[in-house]
């Protein structure tokens, strides 16, 4: 026999496993007052935009909406958009009602690293693809010069007041630079003082703790904290699960910073106790919400964002637990960077042209110069060989490829100020991240596009013969619209030589 009782658990049950992570945090008391991702909602009943896109072809933009209310993503309806063209990232939408909106940030008192009097870059719509239970969605991949911001929000924290916030991370995607963050920041794009801030860091600047990084901690201005002063914290480890989630929160005297694997298990919390000393207790919030960026617009961090939130009060551990619970059940899996016909690790290639102009030019070096020559089977060696190159894993990524020069081992074709070049490998994480490249299906309907794993809007071109690592109408005069999907089109071959 059926009972009441157990019908009405297993209702309970059902909405539990419903419910989001906003839900979760209104439950405790501490309800979201804003709410971002673009790859699910946060809100069980949440049926409206997560995100909107614009498309480079011909500059129209659509929301993207989950499948259906709480859901995942509609990814297919981005794909279908997108087809043919490259889409950029133009605002992530608050999903509590509040309008706090993330959009392209503009200048602040910190030079802009792309252009020093302009507004940051968008990121590419397509950066950063997941799957969510199996569900595709795209997350929001975030390569230097790059940042989103509100100035003029609604309900977020000021002065002293409580607040909490996560964030879903890419445990492999960071740098040591200021400041990939995500939280609560000046409203006047200006460094207004210590204490001004208080957003959740991700990578390896500040004081830092175990191992070598990258470790969550918090931006509170003039001052990266991983604990409770500026010394190293030996309580934060190194998190390098491809998905991270951190956790920042504070209220008046005291504060706390927690994470965990992004795809299993629970938190830990890495610090709780005083603030630290200097202008930090009380604090002075302002307001503002940033992502990718420090409060004054500091942009030369990278990092990948796929949701968080910002609250109204100081969570308890038990609901954030509840939370990570809920982001574990989500399903966060990485999946394929790479389409189109396939370029196989251990081959060897060559590139040739598409644009009507220069379908006999091949990607070619003169030296360190990456550039497009007339390549046939009767040159000299010496050509061939500079016009051939191996297929290596990633160096950045295992999941993307890196190609050697068959003249000249050990050396990479990799970018430097956009501009293509043979570099020898130095070792460093930034060469293996410039050097490394996830071939796309062709723009222009065939062959291949060799796009930028670390600035994934950026794609192999020629123009004026020299090879670029271009994007579709950017401030550069290598980026202009026109022809750009032929010229960001090869047709992969075998080597010369």
């Amino acid at each position: 026999m059926f009972h009441f009782s157990s019908l009405l658990a297993l209702c309970l049950v059902a909405t539990l496993v419903a419910a989001g992570p906003c839900d979760i945090y209104a439950s405790g008391g501490t309800p979201c007052v804003a709410a971002h991702s673009t790859t699910r909602a946060l809100f069980s009943a949440y049926s409206g935009s997560l995100y909107q896109i614009k498309r480079g072809s011909d500059g129209a933009t659509t929301n993207i909406s989950p499948l259906g209310a709480g859901g995942v993503a509609n990814a297919a309806m981005q794909d279908t958009f997108c087809a043919g063209t490259t889409c950029v990232i133009t605002t992530i939408f608050d999903q509590t009602g509040r309008s706090n909106h993330l959009t392209q940030a503009p200048p602040g008192g910190a030079a802009n690293g792309s252009d020093p009097n302009g507004f940051d870059n968008l990121a590419a719509a397509d950066g950063a693809p997941v799957t969510l239970n199996g569900n595709k969605a795209y997350g929001v991949f975030i390569p230097p010069g790059t940042g989103y911001r509100n100035d003029a929000t609604n309900g977020i924290a000021v002065g002293d007041a409580a607040e909490g916030m996560y964030a879903v991370f890419d445990g492999t995607h960071y740098n040591g630079n200021c400041c990939f963050d995500y939280g609560n920041a000046e409203t006047s794009v200006r460094d207004t003082g210590n204490g001004h801030m208080e957003a959740i860091y991700f990578g390896t600047g500040g004081p830092g703790g175990a191992g070598s990084g990258p470790w969550v901690g918090a931006d509170l201005e003039n001052g990266l904290f991983n604990g409770g002063n500026t010394a190293a914290n030996p309580n934060s480890p190194s998190l390098t699960s491809r998905f991270v989630t951190a956790v920042v929160k504070g209220e008046p005297g005291t504060w706390a910073i927690r994470g965990g694997n992004a795809a299993s298990g629970s938190l830990s919390t890495f610090f709780s106790g005083a603030r630290p000393s200097g202008g930090y207790n009380p604090m002075h919030k302002e307001g503002a919400v940033i992502l990718g960026i420090g409060g004054d617009n500091s942009d030369r961090a990278q990092g990948t964002f796929y949701e968080g939130v910002m609250t109204s009060g100081y969570p308890s551990d038990a609901t954030e637990n509840s939370v990570q619970a809920n982001i574990v059940a989500a399903g966060y899996a990485a999946t394929s960077l790479t389409s189109g016909p396939a370029i196989a690790v251990g081959s060897a290639v060559s590139f040739r042209a598409t644009t009507a102009c220069c379908t006999t030019r091949y990607i070619a070096h003169t030296g360190a110069t990456v550039s497009t020559q007339v390549v046939t089977s009767s040159d000299t060696q010496v050509l061939k060989l500079s016009a051939s190159w191996n297929v290596v894993t990633g160096l950045g990524n295992s999941a993307c490829v890196s190609f050697e020069s068959r003249d000249t081992p050990g050396s990479y074709i990799r970018h430097s100020n956009f501009q293509l070049f043979v570099n020898a490998n130095d070792g460093s994480k930034l060469f293996s991240e410039d050097a490394t490249w996830c071939p796309q299906a062709g723009l222009s309907g065939q062959g291949n596009s060799i796009r930028s794993w670390s600035y994934p809007a950026h794609y192999f071109r020629h123009f004026n013969g020299i090879l670029y690592a271009a994007s579709n109408g950017g401030p550069a005069s290598f980026d202009a619209t026109w022809v750009f999907n032929d010229d960001v089109t090869w047709v992969v071959g075998p080597a010369f030589a």
